[in-house]
């Protein structure tokens, strides 16, 4: 098996109905990747929990459009790098970890501060596992030195790739880097223990 996937040319358009049920962590990473898309995306059976509507919310707040109704939910995705950014914004995650540290990988090329807010119990959860490898990337984070929220983003016009060793198993560490790779020339790497 390998230890790394390369994707060196563009795939075919991918138009596929795909059905799931409903999950959080599907639901909040489907959201972040039809935001960097172009073009309309529509899930149906979208979880709708706090942590999911939250996303929306947080990428509504990015100039992504969001459709969402009784049966489905339609992001218009605006592409890589894509977002609409603006001095003094902020995001808040509620309660959702997942949506909290995966968002920081696609502000990475963010011209402005952005604030990152959360409710009282993310507050206190630790961030460096994912705040670590964007300053690999070139993101600044603010207060220096501090890896619970609130905290502010500044990225980079000049993202660059990163070769990471993952060693804590965690789905979130690694979604977080490839979310931002998408940003970077070259080849990022991730390895993992095993």
């Amino acid at each position: 098996m390998p230890k790394h996937v390369t994707i060196e040319k563009k795939i075919k358009p991918f138009n596929k109905e795909i059905k799931v049920s409903g999950d959080k962590s599907l639901s909040v990473r489907w959201a972040l990747l039809a935001s960097q898309a172009i073009g309309k995306s529509k899930a149906y059976n979208l979880l709708r929990s706090e942590d999911v509507l939250n996303t929306l919310k947080g990428l509504k707040k990015l100039g992504v459009k969001i459709k969402l109704n009784k049966n489905f939910c339609e992001i218009d995705g605006v592409g890589i790098n894509g977002f609409k950014y603006k001095k003094n914004l902020t995001i808040d995650a509620g309660n959702s970890g997942t949506f909290g540290r995966l968002i920081l990988a696609l502000l990475i090329r963010s011209p402005y501060k952005i604030k990152l807010t959360g409710d009282k119990s993310l507050s206190r959860r630790d961030f460096s596992r994912v705040i670590n490898p964007l300053k690999e990337f070139g993101a600044t984070f603010y207060p220096k030195n501090k890896f619970t929220l609130p905290l502010w983003i500044k990225g980079t016009n000049f993202v660059r790739p990163i070769n990471y060793f993952e060693k804590k198993g965690s789905a979130q560490i690694k979604s977080c880097i490839m979310l931002a790779a998408l940003n970077s020339p070259g080849i990022t790497k991730i390895n993992a223990k095993k």
